[in-house]
């Protein structure tokens, strides 16, 4: 297939696919869906080896937003019955953080629901990122606190943070339709302000919303532009009481070529898949391995994970093997100063939902059931997160 043949010596050499050619990957068939994945997979393992980058998340303020963002389970106006709580001291922080990282995560990522932080919001994640790291050594924090004002970028770079998520999520035209609240270009501009100041900054996006295939490729394309070192691909989980609850556009093979894509425009960028990859890949993504080097450990924000022992099953089973602490994540050209790169696709979404036994999501079904369409809508597979930070249960790690 000559278009993936153009696309691979493409990323081999780090130039930019066409959007013509980024849309055809989308455009192509399930026929041709393992020829897809084999190409993308060339250029994933010639920049990442058969490395997995594994990130933990820890949600530090959940729930109460005053943002619209339809696709956000922490909304204005959910209804969707997540955990509610205020701010995790620092050291119930550390706690949370020490179970992803024993099960072998590299990189925290310290989420907090809101518009953005205040100063006094700065200084809580400042301790809490010193007290992470005065108990993990060479441990990677990332913080994702939302809309970034002058100075704070720089405050918690000074604290010890290593990179910065926030994401695009859409296409530049299509934002409004998602939020109301605030605007992309402030999505930029926090994307630079973390980029600026020193941290290496992270960006993705979000599909299942309803988009056009024309609107995957603009956002890819814009990220390109704004040069993450992290790009987290993110799978609509349609939360009951969210105003996109009947939004079940993906399959597993679409999930696939949306990655694939990803990985043909940002080559030698971590690319992570993040929430929502249990609720719409299923039993595909070990394929989705050879798109991606870098995934959640766990639990998400709002939503369960499949079990962390499962999430390790499936890197082995697959022939990839976890990122050691030891090991930097980019490519020597992209690492230069800043450390390995990204941060979670730790923005407010309330990500992926499935419960975890042994990696099997959500309720069985009766043995005589049949088994769903992978059409089908599968909100079976959307499970509220009950564990981990902010209660007192064990967490998924």
């Amino acid at each position: 297939m000559d278009l993936l043949n153009t696309l691979v010596e493409k990323g081999l050499r780090r130039e930019l696919p066409s959007r013509e050619e980024a849309l055809a990957v989308l455009a192509t068939s399930d026929d041709e869906l393992l020829d897809v994945v084999a190409a993308a997979g060339k250029v994933r393992r010639q920049w990442f080896g058969r490395r997995v980058k594994l990130n933990y998340l820890v949600n530090l303020k959940s729930g109460l937003c005053p943002e619209d963002c339809s696709y956000c389970s922490q909304r204005l106006g959910s209804t969707a019955g997540i955990l509610k709580y205020t701010w995790l001291k620092p050291d119930e922080a550390s706690q949370a953080a020490a179970a992803g990282l024993a099960g072998g995560a590299k990189r925290v990522c310290l989420v907090a629901s809101g518009r953005g932080p205040t100063d006094r919001d700065v200084e809580r994640v400042s301790d809490t990122i010193k007290a992470i790291k005065d108990q993990n050594e060479g441990v990677e924090v990332c913080a994702c606190l939302g809309l970034l004002s002058d100075g704070q970028a720089e405050r918690l770079r000074e604290a010890g943070a290593d990179a910065y998520n926030h994401n695009l999520n859409t296409s530049e035209e299509t934002y409004a339709d998602i939020t109301t609240t605030h605007t992309y270009a402030d999505r930029v501009d926090t994307v630079q302000k973390a980029h600026a100041a020193g941290l290496s900054a992270c960006s993705g996006l979000i599909a299942g919303m309803g988009e056009s295939d024309e609107d995957l490729v603009d956002v890819v394309f814009s990220l390109r532009e704004l040069d993450p070192d992290s790009v987290p691909v993110n799978f609509l989980i349609p939360f009951e009481g969210t105003p996109l609850a009947k939004e079940w556009n993906l399959t597993p093979q679409r999930c696939l070529r949306i990655l694939a894509m990803v990985r043909f425009v940002c080559p030698d960028v971590e690319v992570r898949i993040a929430g929502g990859r249990e609720v719409h890949l299923r039993t595909m993504q070990p394929l989705a391995l050879h798109l991606a080097n870098s995934i959640f450990l766990g639990d998400y924000l709002t939503s369960e994970g499949q079990a962390g022992k499962a999430d390790l099953e499936m890197i082995a089973d697959a022939g990839f093997e976890v990122e050691g602490a030891d090991q930097v994540t980019l490519p020597e050209h992209r690492s230069g100063g800043c450390h390995d790169g990204e941060s979670g696709g730790c923005h407010d979404d309330g990500d992926t939902g499935c419960h975890g036994g042994a990696g099997v999501c959500g309720s069985a079904p009766a043995a005589a059931a049949p088994a769903p369409r992978v059409d089908e809508p599968r909100p079976d597979l959307v499970a509220v997160r009950r564990r981990g930070a902010g209660t007192d249960l064990a967490p998924n790690a």
